[in-house]
């Protein structure tokens, strides 16, 4: 317990022995040990997008052979959805905020909090053991019979590798919910907490219950593959469909496993940065809950093409379009929080106008992919590429970034420069669309993909996307490399360097071991910026304004 009177110690505190990480049960000490693997992952697989864009620059084969190319982009999916996508902003954001959020000293399962990252390491090991042992040439899909039955890749090194890590996000989904239902502080009731925490929980929703079909998938794929068991191979008796079935039950929810926790951090910044309390909490909140349960009833989409029956797809199209509805309440209230608000154009409030407009093309897309005719023409073609990476990559990772930014100086106590944080958010963002929007119209005119060779018609805007690559790619070099220098050179931060709400910003930066000298008492809604604040603020910033004018003028004069 910390004695009150006295400096507590915080998480980073450099008495700790570096050894003492690998045993901590402190939440905050965890969520940095995902940080680091997270990071490490998502500069693997983007290495291995840099080599198959650079061979895509060229209509012919000659950078990589085909069977070269398979493994490059099968890794490289695996390596994001399951080792960064998915973990990311539940295992680093959700591990360091969620506790301090609801007034709680740790998770309820310290120990099981430990071991999740344990799990996800040694399911790392494996699945990189199979990319430098060979690779693996099915797609991150592992679609049957192929899978199961006639790649000689490490097929089943990378399935074991996502098998074990799968009981990673059953045990961190299972504690965030019951932390959230048991360890709230005094006052905080459901209607109180922040909706970080209700898009967390409603992550959590899926993990426990999808994942564990994801598991029997791939145990079932072994079962076939090393005792001939006919389950779906057709030569043996199976039915292939059945895996996709299976597959895609827990895949099409898992998409919300990516984008649900970027959601929550949108809320927070835009209310943070709009000086507003949010536009229709209750409704954002039960969206959140919506978006878990309709998750589970959309897979069919993914089979238009499959030979199901017309009216299984008519039904799978309908819902596909109503669970586009509680992702637009979100949208629709994000924009009616910033309408009349003191908006402050911070780096985390860029990433997350960034994720808003990338997120909102996406999910407009995504309509087109729900409709049955339309998916005709361009199911497996570039179009679906380049709707994926709008929902996940310009929604999720944007959404990723902001959230970085944002409890950067509570997780490290530091100032970054936000000079270099806005110049790489405006990289980030316009190498974005310059690398993906050209792949809608690709699609459209029927390129499919995973072929490492094209028509010669295709070619330039196949440059225009490798070009975008590469501006992404420092897009992201120059935050790891600013926010790095920050841990040693950064201003401190203060205890609450935006002015935000909420119970984390209340105690100090970095957070002393236990969150709270004493529990906090909650006596107030969880977004409660007033109108005389909002007012304040936009003062503030006029007054600024004013004295740049000035300064400048004077520049001018002595020039």
């Amino acid at each position: 317990m910390i004695t009150l009177g006295r400096k507590p110690h915080n998480y980073l505190n450099a008495n700790y022995s570096p050894w003492s990480w690998l045993f901590s049960t402190d939440h905050k000490r965890v969520a940095i040990l995902y940080l680091i693997s997270i990071t490490l992952f998502f500069f693997v697989g983007g290495a291995t997008a840099v080599l198959f864009r650079l061979e895509l620059m060229t209509p012919r084969g000659d950078l990589v052979i085909s069977e070269t190319y398979n493994k490059l982009f099968t890794m490289h999916g695996i390596i994001m959805v399951f080792f960064f996508l998915i973990p990311s902003i539940p295992a680093v954001l959700g591990n360091f905020l969620i506790p301090m959020m609801i007034g709680a000293r740790d998770l309820a399962f310290p120990k099981l909090n430990l071991l999740s990252w344990y799990i996800y390491s040694i399911g790392g090991v494996f699945t990189i053991a199979a990319l430098v042992s060979g690779g693996v040439d099915t797609g991150w899909t592992f679609y049957t019979p192929y899978s199961s039955t006639y790649s000689n890749t490490a097929v089943m090194t990378a399935a074991l590798g996502i098998f074990i890590t799968g009981f990673s996000s059953i045990l961190t989904g299972l504690n965030f919910m019951v932390t959230t239902h048991t360890m709230r502080a005094p006052g905080m009731h459901w209607f109180r907490l922040p909706l970080f925490v209700w898009s967390n929980y409603a992550t959590s929703l899926i993990m426990i219950l999808g994942t564990p079909v994801l598991a029997i998938s791939l145990l079932l794929v072994a079962v076939e593959r090393f005792f001939r068991m006919g389950i779906f191979d057709p030569k043996l008796g199976g039915d292939p469909l059945l895996f996709q079935h299976l597959f895609w039950f827990y895949s099409h929810p898992a998409v919300y496993i990516m984008i649900l926790p970027g959601m929550g951090v949108i809320s927070e910044v835009i209310t943070c940065f709009a000086r507003k309390r949010v536009f229709g909490y209750e409704f954002i909140a039960f969206s959140s809950l919506a978006i878990a349960v309709l998750g589970f009833l959309v897979w069919g989409h993914h089979m238009f093409v499959s030979g199901q029956s017309m009216y299984a797809g008519m039904v799978f199209s309908f819902i596909s379009m109503l669970v586009a509805v509680p992702s637009a309440i979100k949208v629709f209230n994000w924009t009616a929080t910033l309408y009349k608000g003191s908006i402050t154009l911070q780096t985390p409030m860029l990433y997350a106008l960034g994720f808003i407009g990338l997120f909102t093309m996406g999910g407009l897309t995504g309509v087109f992919l729900a409709t049955l005719a339309v998916d005709v023409q361009v199911h497996d073609t570039y179009f679906v590429v380049a709707h994926f990476h709008y929902i996940m990559v310009g929604g999720m990772v944007m959404a990723y970034l902001g959230g970085i930014h944002f409890w950067w100086p509570k997780m490290t106590g530091r100032l970054y420069p936000e000079w270099w944080g806005r110049v790489s958010a405006a990289m980030i963002f316009f190498g974005f669309n310059l690398t993906f929007y050209p792949q809608f119209i690709l699609g459209y005119l029927g390129m499919p993909r995973r072929y490492h060779t094209y028509p010669e018609e295709f070619q330039v805007l196949n440059v225009m996307s490798s070009a975008g690559a590469s501006l992404l790619g420092v897009g992201y070099l120059i935050p790891l490399g600013y926010l790095l220098w920050s841990l040693r050179y950064g201003r401190a931060a203060g205890d609450n360097p935006w002015r935000a709400k909420g119970l984390e910003w209340t105690t100090t930066s970095p957070p002393p071991t236990e969150n709270f000298q004493v529990t906090p008492v909650v006596t107030e809604e969880a977004y409660a910026y007033s109108a005389e604040e909002s007012e304040a603020e936009y003062q503030r910033q006029v007054e600024e304004f004013a004295r740049g004018e000035e300064t400048l003028e004077e520049s001018r004069r002595e020039l």
